[in-house]
């Protein structure tokens, strides 16, 4: 069984293709980080508008690059939530249309489950696991006790580990993306003044929980006394940000006991982090896996994975009635995606993939789709159109914020039938 995975939650147009018996056949991933870096941070309205340019190209080059066609493909995997609205739309606007126009199987992934279950395509873990998931969107803890079984232990209640990254390197005037440019300026220093550790000691409703922004108020507050070299900021504010990461999961780890750890995202690709994870394996007694580093950013293969798992253990699928959630107030906002049959996407109308799928429709009869190509680009156009003033205007970005500035609640992965 083939499976075609589409990821276009954020930055990365990511499409590989997972074959059930052979393994990975390809992964593509066109990354927007150098367009993103004069921005200081993705520019919610420009990765939409990229993704429209790049994911063309890019599907092309994986169907190629793996000697296959759309017609011999079994299925296809959509990361349908969290992520950038304007950038969810287009991936799943071409997903929709494929899967109408070549009669194929749409089968739904959640973005923090397909990090989660990228460690499979190097290493088998036995369930139960703690999962940690941290990358510029989501910080956050969960028990895995089966594929579609997950309870959310706890999230972070302000910025994301990854994010916290990138402005701490935005206050040091060192450039983006913060976590690799810190990463490695932070072995140049010392940890010349211990930082705040938030939450680590809370032991009621914030136990699992995690805080980022007063740590990063405490880095500014040392780079304003002029006090210390950059490396040795840059150190003090990683040592600090990783231990909350990981004594928070140790905690899980004893309460719960569960002796093997995930750790997925693009922030399990720092180092430190990952010095310290082995030193818990061994003190411990534990067993802590990591993705490879190509797999811990986002990309199609966890998706094309993932909904590889779902499609082959339970058949789960969306038709193409599903709808896009209109959300203008946090009432009608999906806080969770549990593992049931009615996945839906976040988004700003009801009717956005329709032209899409209908205008695309002729390009594909011969079994080709170079106007295929052309008809869908320009539709999708449309759609980044629509959505461009609500991305522009700063409704949107990686946290879901409201137009008034409030914050909506994170998309979090919740046990099936919860």
């Amino acid at each position: 069984m083939n499976i075609l995975g589409i990821e276009t939650s954020c930055d990365e147009t990511g499409i590989a293709i997972y074959d059930g018996k052979g393994g990975t056949l390809v992964n593509v991933v066109s990354s927007q980080v150098d367009l993103h870096c004069e921005w200081g941070g993705v520019y919610p309205e420009l990765a939409a508008r990229e993704h429209t340019k790049n994911i063309i190209p890019v599907l092309d080059k994986a169907l190629k690059e793996a000697n296959t066609t759309l017609e011999d493909i079994d299925g296809i995997a959509i990361t349908v939530a969290p992520g950038l609205i304007v950038s969810l739309v287009i991936g799943v606007s071409v997903a929709k249309t494929l899967s109408w126009l070549f009669n194929k199987p749409l089968i739904p992934v959640h973005h923090i489950e397909a990090h989660i279950f990228s460690i499979e395509l190097v290493e088998k873990v036995d369930y139960p696991f703690i999962a940690l998931v941290v990358s510029g969107g989501h910080t956050e803890l969960y028990i895995v006790e089966d594929f579609e079984k997950y309870r959310y232990l706890g999230g972070t209640l302000d910025d994301a580990v990854g994010e916290a990254y990138d402005k701490v390197s935005k206050l040091l005037n060192l450039g983006y993306p913060g976590g690799p440019i810190i990463d490695k300026l932070a072995y140049k220093g010392n940890e010349m003044e211990k930082l705040p550790r938030p939450l680590l000691k809370d032991r009621d409703k914030n136990k699992y929980n995690f805080s980022f922004s007063g740590l990063k108020t405490a880095v500014l507050n040392l780079v304003n006394k002029n006090k210390y070299k950059e490396e040795d900021i840059a150190s003090s504010f990683q040592e600090a940000s990783t231990d909350v990461l990981v004594k928070k999961t140790l905690l899980a780890v004893e309460e719960f006991n569960i002796k093997s750890i995930v750790v997925a995202g693009g922030v399990s690709a720092n180092r430190r982090l990952r010095e310290k994870f082995k030193w818990l394996e061994k003190k411990y007694n534990i067993k802590v896996y990591f993705p490879p580093l190509n797999l811990c950013t986002d990309n199609g293969l966890m998706v094309a994975y993932t909904g590889f798992k779902r499609y082959s253990l339970t058949g789960k699928t969306i038709d193409l009635t599903t709808i896009f959630i209109a959300s203008g107030s946090q009432d009608n906002y999906r806080t969770s995606i549990p593992m049931t049959d009615d996945y839906a996407l976040l988004a700003g109308t009801s009717s956005a993939y329709e032209g899409v799928m209908v205008d695309s429709a002729s390009g594909v009869l011969s079994g080709t789709y170079n106007s295929f190509a052309g008809t869908i680009s320009g539709s999708l156009g449309g759609i980044v159109n629509d959505f461009g003033g609500v991305a522009s205007a700063g409704q949107w970005n990686n946290t879901f914020y409201r137009s008034d500035k409030s914050r909506l609640p994170r998309q979090k992965l919740t046990f099936s039938g919860a």
